[in-house]
């Protein structure tokens, strides 16, 4: 339209009717004119190439000198200082930072070991006495540097801690009497999953699992999401209000485990079982409470309905689990026949 606006004054139209019929304002006509006439066309800029600048040939020779194998595993700046002093100059070190940035080898040069893919535990308990989970835990002792080892297992599906003990250190062989302690007591489970630490993969825990026929699982490295049901518990453990700073002895930290885990077991309510105690579930006594519970929430729905705004007779929150995962498939939908040609 700015262009219009020139066209038709400069055929002798006035700016009035010019604006008028390209809706161009007047100052804004002006404007670009007087802009046009002092603009100078510009040069197109001309590349040149920098004198100091290396030849492709000696980029690749600083790139095999880095890269070789007496070098390969130093850092530039050492390079460059020991090809000085054996009277060798490739170039500065901030090119060879900036030629390895082109060859995207700034990050470590050296050969790495390549880890084989671990595999990624997939366990399911459907009742209690199914899965144990069990790890250690430090406890801090009476001085800086003296800790305590808290052994806890717990049963995956109810959240019972079928045992814990506070040893002074930690071993395969308290690791063996810990759980013969524990399935002498409770049955022995299916399966007994623990992280990789070195009590979980000495040689008399695996014997003595592979004695009873138990299923051992082992977290992968470094991957605390395989072990929630522990890592959960000692966060409960450590987080807790009456938690002290620093155990007196092995004695003060073993009573406090001691009622640490009555509480965990009878008292505290678990989100992750509909808000019962771990007891009552490993007991198989949370179906009859829970339908006692219902039945308090159906009379005060009828007493007061206004106070309800949902249809559902009890909350999510309270619902049993059927089963407990750890690492629970993910449900792809993908995966799954077409309902077309199954019907077919």
């Amino acid at each position: 339209m700015i262009t219009a606006h020139h066209a038709l004054t400069a055929a002798g139209v006035s700016t009035r009717a010019a604006t008028t019929l390209t809706a161009v304002a007047r100052s804004t006509a002006t404007r670009t004119r007087e802009r046009s006439a002092t603009s100078v066309p510009s040069i197109p800029s001309v590349t040149r190439t920098p004198v100091n600048k290396l030849s492709t040939l000696e980029r690749r020779r600083v790139v095999e000198v880095l890269c070789s194998d007496r070098f390969v595993d130093r850092a530039p700046l050492e390079v460059y200082a020991t090809l000085l002093d054996e009277g060798i100059y490739l170039c500065s070190v901030a090119t060879m930072y900036r030629i390895l940035r082109e060859n995207r080898q700034v990050s470590d040069r050296r050969r790495q070991a390549r880890h084989p893919a671990r595999v990624r535990p997939e366990l399911v308990a459907t009742a209690p006495r199914q899965v144990y989970s069990w790890d250690i835990t430090k406890l801090p002792g009476p001085v800086k540097g003296v800790y305590y080892d808290a052994y806890v297992m717990v049963d995956i599906y109810s959240r019972y801690i079928v045992g814990a003990h506070v040893q002074t250190h930690e071993s395969g062989l308290l690791a063996v009497e810990f759980m013969t302690d524990i399935f002498a007591t409770h049955g022995i489970p299916e399966v007994v999953h623990a992280d990789r630490g070195t009590s979980m993969t000495s040689k008399s825990v695996a014997t003595l699992l592979a004695d009873l026929d138990v299923v051992r699982s082992h977290s992968r490295p470094r991957v605390s999401n395989d072990n929630p049901y522990s890592e959960s518990l000692f966060k409960t453990l450590k987080y807790g209000p009456g938690f002290p700073e620093r155990f007196g002895s092995v004695h003060h930290a073993r009573e406090f485990m001691d009622s640490f885990v009555a509480c965990y077991n009878h008292e505290h309510r678990h989100t992750g079982i509909g808000l019962h105690t771990a007891a009552d579930v490993h007991f198989g006594l949370a179906a009859p409470k829970a339908a006692e519970r219902a039945q308090v929430l159906a009379d005060a729905r009828r007493t007061h309905p206004a106070r309800f705004g949902t249809t559902d007779p009890c909350p999510k929150i309270l619902d049993l689990p059927t089963d407990a995962w750890i690492n629970k498939p993910i449900h792809d939908p993908a995966s799954e026949p077409d309902t077309e040609e199954v019907a077919a």
